[in-house]
């Protein structure tokens, strides 16, 4: 099975787009709120005595991180600090 762009196969995006159409599809409301809620909900998780380090990266994979990071409404920062703590926390 062949993964688009967006990581999921066309039967499975048909299968959205299907649900979506039928009006399965529920509101979050005001996504903004949300979306301040799960971040402040990831700072709490994450807070803590900090470290500052520096790390080099591939630009590339740079870019991409910040894509993910603007996806997700968080900056990048947040993001790898999110990936490394649950890599380290299995």
């Amino acid at each position: 099975m062949e993964k688009g762009k967006a990581g999921i196969t066309e039967t499975e995006e048909r299968d959205l787009i299907e649900s979506s159409e039928r009006g399965e599809w529920v509101s979050v409301g005001n996504i903004e709120a949300q979306r301040a809620f799960w971040q402040d909900a990831a700072r709490r998780a994450l807070d803590g005595k900090r470290q500052r380090i520096s790390i080099s990266i591939p630009e590339r994979d740079l870019a991409r991180l910040k894509a993910r990071a603007a996806e997700e409404g968080m900056p990048y920062q947040t993001l790898i600090n999110s990936i490394l703590h649950k890599y380290v926390e299995g």
